[in-house]
């Protein structure tokens, strides 16, 4: 009954909503993942933070130098509802901002993130050695695919800004097509670290998102509401890369059951404290 729970159309939502948020039990069981997060973490925070800075200063010194002031009731209402304004503009430029920005400085980090995560999950042994040449020729080819990625998304919802012009249901139609391209390209985004590995470009990453329309319009969703939770979306990248990572492990069927990674970790943790004791 529950696995045709789960493979129902609202299961699979339900399964790619709250696979962002299922990262963080998986974190909390393996804990050396929290290792590949921290320089993501720190890079989306100055990200973000930088965002917010410079869009509430531009924002600011506009509405104090450029809109009349006066001591009447309507000249101070006016300057409030324009300082609405620009936290509403500086929101979007925020998320837009964040989404590409973090993503793309951020992107060697994730993909090694996606790896070690494929690893626990498979249930393989983790090779720790590092190499830095190594690191950063990936590292600089991951950066490169990622902007070509994010200039393809920036350049079509440029394309369709002009839908607004049109009148009756111009902004209808471009709020639609805006929301369904962001839901597809944070699919995308998130789930080519771990197929670019395995070969499988945007036709494979187009073919596997849209014959799980419903898993991954839930997991779309999740990250989204992942990012509209204040102070919450520092965490956003890296738990939509482990997210999308075990979305794709499960559906290939190359994840262990429970019970096979609870002995996997002890046995794991039983060489460690062998090591140590050494």
């Amino acid at each position: 009954m529950d696995n045709l729970i789960n493979k129902s159309p609202l299961g699979n939502f339900g399964r790619g909503f709250f696979c962002p948020f299922r990262s963080l039990l998986l974190l909390r069981s393996k804990p050396r993942l929290i290792l590949y997060i921290l320089i993501p973490f720190l890079i989306n925070l100055a990200v973000f933070t930088g965002a917010v800075y410079l869009g509430l200063e531009f924002f600011g010194s506009t509405v104090v130098e450029y809109i009349p002031q006066g001591e009447a009731w309507y000249w101070t209402l006016l300057h409030w509802f324009l300082w609405v304004v620009a936290v509403l503009l500086t929101s979007v430029l925020v998320f837009f901002t964040f989404t590409v920005v973090g993503n793309l400085v951020a992107s060697p980090f994730n993909d090694l993130l996606s790896e070690r995560t494929e690893a626990l999950l498979a249930g393989r042994n983790i090779d720790e050695s590092f190499s830095l040449r190594q690191f950063l020729s990936d590292a600089w080819k991951t950066v490169l695919m990622e902007a070509r990625k994010m200039w393809v998304f920036v350049v079509v919802m440029i394309l369709i800004l002009p839908l607004n012009l049109l009148p009756g249901i111009g902004n209808a139609i471009y709020t639609v097509l805006a929301i369904s391209l962001t839901l597809f390209f944070l699919c995308v985004e998130y789930l080519s670290f771990v197929m670019v590995r395995k070969r499988q470009f945007f036709n494979d990453q187009r073919r596997f998102i849209f014959s799980r329309k419903f898993l991954m319009l839930g997991f779309g969703c999740g990250v989204m509401a992942v990012l509209a939770i204040p102070f919450f979306q520092f965490f956003c990248i890296p738990l939509a890369v482990i997210g999308a990572t075990r979305l794709w492990c499960d559906e290939q069927g190359v994840t262990l059951d429970d019970l096979r990674q609870e002995k996997l970790a002890k046995e794991e943790t039983s060489r460690e404290n062998v090591f140590k004791s050494d």
